[in-house]
């Protein structure tokens, strides 16, 4: 498993006691994604940070286009960029899969009925600091589906946009697409997938 660090000049915690994330806990691991207990969720996401586990997903249709959705407008970090579609924190007791399909129908209405071939596909460990925001540094597994039935019903505090993009092409001619910012843990899957064949 690799890792991928940047540190543009480290990143400050701020006054965010008040915020939803500072109820909430994720999973620390250690390198290999071996559970060493759980840790708040906004004290992971601050100061040098606290290895955890997390997912992101890679939805397609049936022409390999992925959908990418836009983190919305009021999110922490990485707000307004572009993501492969969805990703989050598995809860303790949760596998990737579970946590997978309950955000996939949270922020943008997916059902199970519309995919039957979810399936993990990598997993990697990176850090990256947002502005003087926070960061992520986590050991992210990447899951894949092909959608039958593309419609979708976003929540619009969790997603600002939303469009199907030639996944391919998208990787071949990312500066035809820069002007979207797209996540980091995105761009780092993206690339993995590419390289590795």
């Amino acid at each position: 498993m690799s890792t991928d660090e940047i540190d543009p000049g480290g990143a400050a915690a701020g006054d965010d006691a008040d915020h939803e994330n500072a109820r909430q806990e994720v999973i620390v691991v250690d390198e290999n994604d071996t559970e060493q207990g759980l840790a708040n969720r906004l004290e992971a996401h601050t100061g040098d940070g606290i290895r955890h586990r997390a997912f992101t997903v890679l939805v397609f249709d049936r022409e390999d286009n992925v959908l990418l959705a836009q983190r919305a407008a009021d999110k922490r970090l990485w707000d307004t960029h572009w993501d492969g579609t969805v990703a989050s924190h598995p809860e303790a007791g949760q596998s990737q899969k579970a946590a997978t399909r309950q955000r996939l129908e949270e922020e943008l209405g997916v059902t199970p009925d519309q995919y039957d071939d979810l399936r993990i596909t990598d997993k990697f460990e990176y850090k990256r600091y947002y502005l003087d925001q926070g960061l992520e540094w986590e050991v992210c597994a990447v899951l894949k589906c092909t959608l039958e039935d593309r419609t979708l019903d976003p929540d619009p505090e969790e997603v600002g946009g939303r469009m199907w993009v030639p996944y391919e092409h998208l990787y071949e001619n990312q500066k035809q697409y820069r002007q979207l910012r797209l996540c980091p843990w995105f761009e780092i899957a993206m690339r993995r997938d590419f390289e590795e064949e």
